[in-house]
C-alpha cells in the first residue's frame, strides 16, 4: 500500500475536498469500504466509500452538538439509544452525562468499530469499555422495530441517504422511534448539508414532521463536513428550548465542551433565511449534487 497519497470527496459539480496523509488502514466490509488515514492538518480520518466520516480535529465540534443538545434537553436522561456511531464519539459524550445507565449503540458494520478502535481511540475514549454501554451489531431499523425498550433519549448518528442509511431518514422509522421514546425523551440526528444537500435536509424534516408533534433544526460548524455548515434536528412530543436550563443542568452534570455553550445552545435554533427557506422546499442554485458525510 503506498503510504503517503492524496485524496478527496466531492462536495458538489466542480468543487472537491482534497487531503494528503498516510494511508494507515484498507479494508472492504460486507457494507463498505474503510480507509483510515493520518493527515497533518486534522489528525486520524476515517473514510467510508471514499467520503470522509470524522476527524481526530474536529469530532467535537459534530458530535457535541448532536448529544448534548438532546440530552440537556432532557431533565435527567438515564437510556440512550445511539444508531450508527460506529466511531465511539457519540457514545463517549452521552456517557459524559452521570445520570446515563444505559447506553446501547447499534451499528451495522463491525468493522468500523474495530477499524476506530485501533486507529482512531482517541474518539471512543474508553467509551467502549464502559459498563454502562452496550454494543450491538445490527441494522437500526431493525433493532427498534424488534425493540420493547423506552428511551429517553434516541440519537441517530449515520451517514447520510444513501445505502444502509437509507431507512434512516424515513417517516416509518421515525414514528417507530417515536413509540420507543419515554415521557418527555427526545430524539436527534444528523440532517445533511444545507449548502450542497438541501433535498436531503427538507425530506429528512418533512419526515419528522410526519412522525412527531414538534420538530426542531439547529445548526452547527464542522471543518472538514462539506459547507462547513451542518444541520441537526431534534424531535419529540413537546420541545423547550431553555439555555438557562440547559446551562444549569450542564454545570450539574460538570460537563466539559470545546464546541457546546449556553449561548449556542439558544442561537442554534435561530436560522438563516436560506435554510428555512429549504424546509419550505425552495432549494438554492448552488447545490446540485449529494455527498455523503457524517457518521
Amino acid at each position: 500500500m503506498e503510504r503517503t497519497v492524496g485524496f478527496g470527496e466531492p462536495a458538489t459539480t466542480g468543487f472537491w475536498y482534497r487531503y494528503e496523509g498516510e494511508h494507515l488502514h484498507s479494508e472492504r466490509s460486507p457494507y463498505q469500504q474503510i480507509d483510515v488515514y493520518e493527515t497533518a492538518s486534522f489528525g486520524r480520518v476515517l473514510v467510508l466509500d471514499g467520503l470522509l466520516q470524522t476527524t481526530e480535529r474536529d469530532e467535537f465540534c459534530y458530535h457535541e452538538m448532536l448529544v448534548h443538545v438532546p440530552l440537556l434537553t432532557v431533565e435527567a436522561p438515564r437510556r440512550v439509544l445511539i444508531i450508527g456511531g460506529g466511531d465511539g464519539g457519540s457514545l463517549r459524550h452521552a456517557l459524559m452525562h452521570p445520570s446515563v445507565e444505559r447506553a446501547v449503540m447499534c451499528e451495522i458494520d463491525e468493522r468500523v468499530v474495530a477499524a476506530c478502535r485501533r486507529w482512531l481511540p482517541s474518539v471512543s475514549a474508553g467509551a467502549f469499555d464502559d459498563p454502562r454501554a452496550e454494543l450491538v451489531f445490527d441494522d437500526g431499523v431493525a433493532f427498534v422495530a424488534r425493540s420493547d425498550d423506552r428511551w429517553d433519549a434516541v440519537i441517530v448518528d449515520s451517514s447520510d441517504p444513501v445505502g444502509p442509511g437509507v431507512g434512516l431518514f424515513r417517516a416509518p422509522f421515525y414514528r417507530r422511534v417515536r413509540e420507543h421514546l419515554a415521557p418527555g425523551g427526545v430524539l436527534a440526528v444528523q440532517a445533511c448539508s444545507p449548502f450542497f444537500q438541501p433535498r436531503e435536509l427538507h425530506d429528512a424534516y418533512r419526515n419528522l414532521r410526519e412522525a412527531f408533534p414538534e420538530v426542531r433544526l439547529y445548526l452547527g460548524a464542522v471543518p472538514t463536513y462539506p459547507g462547513t455548515l451542518w444541520a441537526y434536528a431534534l424531535a419529540g412530543e413537546s420541545l423547550t428550548i431553555d439555555p438557562e436550563a440547559a446551562r444549569r443542568r450542564a454545570e450539574e452534570r460538570k460537563l466539559q465542551t470545546r464546541y457546546w455553550s449556553p449561548e449556542l445552545h439558544g442561537a442554534a435554533f435561530a436560522l438563516p433565511a436560506f435554510v428555512r427557506a429549504i424546509l419550505e422546499g425552495e432549494y438554492p442554485a448552488f447545490a446540485d449534487g449529494a455527498n455523503a458525510n457524517a457518521g
